[in-house]
């Protein structure tokens, strides 16, 4: 799938992830990777002046979600089996980016590694996995 379409398909199928605006972006697609970003609201920063670690879980998820429907299509009932993520530092309020891969993609399962990184740096903030399960194809 493009950008286009997997903008177009998370706009039909899962419009909630707009309930704040559009504060995430596709911003690249390339064979086994994605790249999306977060511009984080007021309501994702906690105390002590950093974005959230759930705000930062849900960038890794959603950016794994894209990753394999980018290479599988349109399958809205690809699901996360399991998400893990170290906060490795305290990220500065602002915009963050995901560049997630895919380690495995195989019929049932995809196995993804995501890095998150405040907009102009180098340093990762997180690092995350997520395993998906991938329904059975129909005949």
């Amino acid at each position: 799938m493009s950008i286009a379409e997997l903008d177009e398909f998370i706009d039909r199928e899962f419009p909630q992830v707009h309930v704040d605006g559009r504060i995430y972006a596709i911003e690249d697609l390339s064979s086994g990777q994605a790249v999306v970003s977060i511009t984080p609201q007021d309501r994702h920063l906690r105390p002590g002046g950093t974005v959230s670690g759930p705000t930062q879980m849900t960038l890794a998820d959603l950016a794994a979600y894209i990753v394999i429907l980018a290479h599988i299509g349109p399958v809205g009932l690809a699901v996360t089996t399991h998400q893990s993520i170290n906060f490795l530092r305290k990220p500065e309020p602002g915009e963050l980016i995901a560049t997630c891969s895919l380690l495995k993609l195989g019929k049932r399962l995809a196995v993804t590694e995501c890095g998150i990184r405040s907009r102009g740096s180098e340093e990762l903030v997180s690092h995350a996995t997520a395993t998906y399960s991938i329904p059975p194809r129909e005949s």
